[in-house]
């Protein structure tokens, strides 16, 4: 069958416009692309103030790090309010909660911010450098709000893309850079602040800046549109809610303690020092690929619940997937790639065709994250998560074991084995929430064989 008569076909059978879903794709992935901006433009500033090597590692090595380790229970909930506000009972309940989570996680933070507990957790466990204690800790304290704000921002964003304002978010992401470029900006002219003090201050006032933002937009939708929205069938409860959000919960708190494995392991491989200086580059430049994958998956929760959407859906991830992963290839094959390690970088020539090695073992990764959102998105639009934490389990023994048998054989550069395990640990994820999404596609189907064929005036040209 040829690609127009395929067209056709989808046209005829009333399908879920494309231009549907790429708009409110296509925000969602500018706002990854301008989070994956935040960190690199902090830094820079930071490097430019006075002891930048205490300030980075400060900010680098325990504050941000940290922040991102408490807050990890509400990073999925765009996704939870993207599949469940769906109508006034379920917003408030999930608003609760929302409140709820973001009350105990800031106290957590301001537990080991604010008193001894400081010392039990940051100066014992993770045993830093004496020269940035004290300023990890003072980056601690500015940004104590921040995980409450990053929860609440991502439940009202979830409403958003839920109601078709997908926009919105992109339009946030904007607010909160230019935040946080303001204050970035205010500290380097004065000269005099601490850097970590600039940093912190511009983490958190930008992230606060964009939930106010967020909350402002999503006012007239949660008003109009979800208070007009019919009640679901199955009205939500703490029970249901428990069941469908704790392996979502688990999946980014094992996400994000997993990270330091690979820290280990790079160091007990040959090259170390190389790999774990280039490491963040090379990860850096692959973020900007995978980045348009990551967006897809709130997608696919939302637009799931229209009516023979599940062609358009599954033709839209083919397209992408095979897009970035092309255009990933191109960049490694020519001689952007060198420019972007040591022109726009600054790496020296060495650690440039260093780094240059090291991509061509992530050259799966942008397309795998598109089949991982698309099977995500499908899963969590079932609400039968467990198999979105079980598959984040194969990722991390996947890649555990590669890391393992690269220092255990002791020949390769750690950044060449740790570029491969990230990339086959995805793949195994994927295969895996691949293989849990076939009930989820099944129901779909089902349930759009139940709608029957589709009316003249149903049709909507793609």
């Amino acid at each position: 069958m040829t690609v127009r008569s395929s067209l056709t076909d989808g046209r005829q059978r009333g399908q879920l416009p494309m231009g549907r879903v790429v708009t409110t794709w296509w925000p969602l992935a500018l706002s990854w692309l301008l989070m994956a901006v935040e960190v690199p433009m902090i830094s820079a500033v930071v490097a430019r103030l006075d002891n930048p090597d205490v300030h980075l590692a400060a900010f680098g090595g325990i504050v941000y790090p940290l922040a991102l380790i408490v807050g990890a229970p509400v990073i999925m909930l765009l996704a939870a309010s993207t599949a469940l506000s769906k109508d006034w009972d379920s917003y408030r309940k999930l608003m609760r909660v929302t409140m709820l989570m973001g009350a105990f996680l800031t106290g957590i933070h301001a537990l080991v911010a604010f008193t001894p507990l400081y010392d039990v957790v940051i100066v014992r466990l993770m045993d830093p450098p004496a020269e940035i204690i004290e300023p990890a800790r003072i980056g601690l304290m500015v940004t104590v709000l921040w995980n409450w704000a990053v929860g609440y921002r991502r439940f009202k964003q979830g409403v958003l893309i839920r109601f078709g304002h997908s926009r919105a978010v992109g339009i946030g992401s904007f607010v909160r850079l230019g935040t946080e470029g303001i204050v970035l900006a205010v500290g380097y002219s004065v000269g005099s602040i601490p850097g970590i003090l600039v940093a912190s201050s511009a983490l958190a006032v930008g992230v606060i800046c964009e939930a106010g933002y967020t909350a402002v937009r999503a006012r007239p939708v949660i008003q109009g549109q979800l208070r007009d929205a019919p009640p679901v069938e199955e009205p939500l409860t703490l029970r249901s809610f428990t069941v469908f959000y704790i392996p979502l919960a688990m999946t980014a708190i094992l996400g994000l303690l997993a990270e330091p494995l690979k820290s280990v392991a790079l160091t007990r491989m040959p090259r170390a020092l190389d790999s774990l200086a280039v490491w963040s580059v090379v990860n850096g430049l692959v973020f900007i690929f995978r980045s348009v994958g990551m967006a897809y998956s709130e997608v696919v929760i939302a637009l799931l619940d229209e009516p023979r959407s599940l062609w358009t859906l599954r033709r839209f991830t083919t397209i992408l997937s095979v897009v970035v992963t092309v255009l990933l290839v191109v960049v490694s094959v020519t001689p952007l790639a060198l420019f972007w390690f040591q022109g726009l970088t600054g790496l020296r020539a060495e650690l440039a065709l260093f780094s240059h090695g090291g991509l061509w073992y992530a050259l799966i990764m942008p397309g795998v994250f598109v089949l991982q959102s698309w099977y995500q998105g499908l899963i969590v639009h079932s609400r039968r998560t467990r198999g979105v934490s079980e598959a984040v389990l194969t990722y991390i023994l996947t890649s555990g074991a590669l890391l393992l048998f690269g220092v255990l054989w002791d020949r390769v550069p750690g950044l060449y084995v740790g570029m491969a395990a990230l990339s086959l640990g995805r793949l195994t994820q994927t295969i895996w929430l691949w293989y849990r999404s076939r009930p989820a596609v099944d129901a779909v189907e089902e349930r759009d064989r139940a709608v029957g064929p589709c009316q003249g005036a149903d049709v909507v040209a793609l």
